[in-house]
Formats: structure tokens, C-alpha cells, sequence
């Protein structure tokens, strides 16, 4: 049975760059992205494996991105400067 012309079907994420089917949804950088690409029914995207940035339509299924808090970033280990070489 084929799709309707009235009803598209919107496959899985495939970066055109290097074909990986990873993709995360990416930061609205400026007012066209922000105003005028949900109006397009497209949002920024990015493969997670070449960085690749893109437009896809939002019906497209990506991962959610990566949290930017501090719960993400591991903590330093105390060291002594002593055994390293510091000027």
C-alpha cells in the first residue's frame, strides 16, 4: 500500500554528509531560526558523529541534545603541583 500525496511519511534521521543515523536537535542561533524556520516546519539539527549542522522538518525523530549544566561536566581531581612541571 502506498503513502497519500496528503499524508508524507518522514523517515529516520541520515546525516547526507557521512550516512551516520545519529542526529541531535541543535541550538536556535539567530531570529530567522527562531522565527522563521518553525513556520517551515524545520528545526536545526546536528549528526553526532561529523557535527554536521542541517535543517530537518520537525517531524523528523532526533535525540533530544546534550544538557549544557554542570551535572554533565565531571569534577576536577584535587592534584598536587608538586610533581608537575610548572612554571
Amino acid at each position: 500500500m502506498k503513502d497519500s500525496p496528503a499524508r508524507p511519511s518522514f523517515s529516520a534521521y541520515h546525516c547526507r554528509d557521512c550516512g551516520s543515523d545519529i542526529g541531535f536537535r541543535s541550538r536556535r542561533r539567530n531570529l530567522v531560526e527562531r522565527i522563521i524556520l518553525p513556520v517551515l516546519f524545520l528545526q536545526p539539527v546536528r549528526c553526532g558523529e561529523c557535527f554536521r549542522r542541517d535543517y530537518r522538518f520537525i517531524f523528523t525523530p532526533v535525540r533530544q541534545r546534550l544538557s549544557d549544566g554542570p551535572s554533565r561536566i565531571m569534577p576536577r581531581k584535587s592534584s598536587d603541583t608538586s610533581d608537575r612541571n610548572v612554571a
